[in-house]
């Protein structure tokens, strides 16, 4: 790192040095890109404060262990990396990655655990998987006939970079006029799309997946805000079939917080405007990051 260097678009942290993030790069001889190895995750920085930091490392180092990958670093420093990426880049709202790639063995061996696994992170702006139009008139969302990896291959509950199928997916999606795409298990019931977990209100209640999906920090946000609201939930399968025919549907992310659905396949969620429970929970969604219960700032400089 140089006093030169210009960290504007975005600060990484990569093999113990932070560089400029149009410079991060992983080896192409890293398990992690030759065969997504690797596991992440991802917390938000908003008006200058994490947002459920202790959340998203409790679930990072959780699924390192699932992955048998070893970060290298203790919580702290995970965070002093983190804080410091964002601080470098100046950003007060931003998206901040950590990631543990398996890393490369001995030439010729197959042996994953003679990797020396390597540590990454970044900071970039905060994204939106949502754009503003998105998000006033809701997203238009297709339930694809492309099936989410079973979790007796893959448990989605650790992070992971396995998403060909969720990318199959959207591609379809978008390829048919939807802006975004839920997949199905293979009982046909909706799961999770690319980088979200899925609500419906059904009967007055909310309903969310329980099983083949991420347990998303976000969608736990969202269930103890319900509990908070006095809205009751629910975690439990949700046929495709039910979420078609749901009062509300909406998506739960980092990416947005809560993002309304207004039609799905083509046809409108009741009648196609945003539900009152949407608007709530997005409402005390933004309201929550200013909580110091689940705030911590950035010490920049």
């Amino acid at each position: 790192m140089t006093g030169a260097s210009d960290f504007s678009q975005g600060a990484a942290f990569v093999r113990g040095e932070y560089v400029p993030i149009g410079q991060a790069c992983v080896p192409i001889t890293d398990w992690g890109f030759l065969r997504s190895d690797a596991t992440y995750d991802v917390v938000t920085v908003w008006e200058g404060a994490f947002f459920r930091l202790d959340a998203h490392l409790d679930r990072f180092l959780a699924s390192c262990a699932r992955f048998r990958l070893d970060p290298g670093r203790s919580r702290d420093q995970i965070t002093a990396v983190l804080e410091r990426c964002v601080s470098l880049a100046g950003l007060r709202r931003s998206y901040v990655e950590m990631i543990v790639t398996r890393g490369q063995p001995p030439w010729g061996s197959r042996d994953p655990r003679q990797a020396v696994n390597q540590f990454y992170a970044f900071a970039v702006p905060y994204v939106w998987i949502a754009n503003d139009e998105q998000r006033q008139r809701g997203l238009h969302l297709r339930i694809s006939d492309v099936q989410r990896i079973p979790a007796a291959s893959v448990d989605p509950r650790a992070k992971n970079y396995h998403w060909n199928d969720l990318t199959m997916g959207l591609l379809g999606a978008l390829g048919a006029g939807a802006d975004t795409v839920v997949l199905t298990d293979a009982a046909g019931n909706v799961v999770e799309g690319p980088g979200f977990n899925v609500f419906a209100v059904t009967g007055g209640r909310l309903v969310t997946p329980g099983e083949g999906v991420l347990e998303g920090v976000t969608r736990r946000t969202v269930l103890e805000m319900a509990q908070a609201l006095g809205i009751p939930s629910e975690v439990r399968a949700l046929p495709a079939s039910e979420a078609r025919s749901a009062q509300e549907v909406f998506l739960s992310t980092s990416g947005g917080g809560v993002l309304p659905v207004t039609r799905i396949d083509g046809q409108p969620v009741a009648n196609g405007e945003v539900g009152p429970f949407t608007r709530q929970l997005a409402k005390t969604y933004w309201e929550w990051h200013a909580d110091a219960r689940y705030s911590t700032p950035v010490r920049y400089g």
